[in-house]
């Protein structure tokens, strides 16, 4: 699956939580969520198909447990360059 990019919210300059969609459709809404792992909750459309991932805890998570998450799902894993923002966070 391509196009996943990566938003996170910002409180007071501190990471609060982060999203990484599986597509650049903004316009699908979740109907199911599943808890994959501490912090990490799948979001699905009316299909169960997966659309995106939120991260709830941006600054405990790590690049291997989203990655873990995305193989489970079938998704590609998410490279460096997509999940930076998060390092930087």
């Amino acid at each position: 699956m391509q196009n996943k990019y990566l938003e996170i919210t910002f409180r007071k300059g501190k990471p609060l939580a982060a999203y990484l969609y599986f597509s650049k459709k903004t316009v699908i809404k979740a109907v199911k969520t599943e808890q994959m792992a501490s912090g990490l909750v799948v979001d699905y459309d009316e299909n169960d198909k997966p659309i995106g991932l939120e991260i709830i805890t941006p600054q405990q998570v790590t690049v291997t447990e989203i990655n873990n998450v995305l193989s489970r799902l079938a998704i590609s894993p998410a490279s460096d360059e997509e999940l930076s923002p998060l390092k930087a966070a």
